[in-house]
């Protein structure tokens, strides 16, 4: 009885299968929660940068909110204050204010 239970335990089982399984399911779940919810918000964000035009509000990426004044195509002029304008890098604007307080009733 003992010999038996020795030779089953000395043979390799077959569990190559179910290793490449789990590896496609953390694949799986990988691209559920990281990649796909990212690769959505790079879009959305190429969208705005895209539709920029004069008089909207943005934040930027140093915290500052100012107003769109001229857009070009690489950069932007922004008026920070009344005669303070700043020519910044388009993606160095992160975020639209009104969708910020939209998120936030939410």
């Amino acid at each position: 009885m003992i010999s038996m239970l020795q030779a089953a335990a000395a043979q390799p089982q077959g569990t190559g299968w179910t290793f490449w399984v789990m590896i496609g399911a953390m694949i799986l779940i990988m691209w559920l929660f990281m990649w796909r919810p990212e690769s959505k918000r790079r879009k959305q964000m190429q969208e705005f940068l895209a539709n920029l035009k004069k008089g909207d509000k943005v934040i930027t990426a140093g915290g500052i909110h100012a107003v769109v004044k001229e857009v070009k195509e690489t950069t932007l002029l922004i008026e920070v204050d009344s005669n303070v304008t700043l020519r910044i890098e388009k993606n160095m604007v992160v975020a639209d204010p009104s969708a910020q307080q939209t998120e936030e009733k939410k």
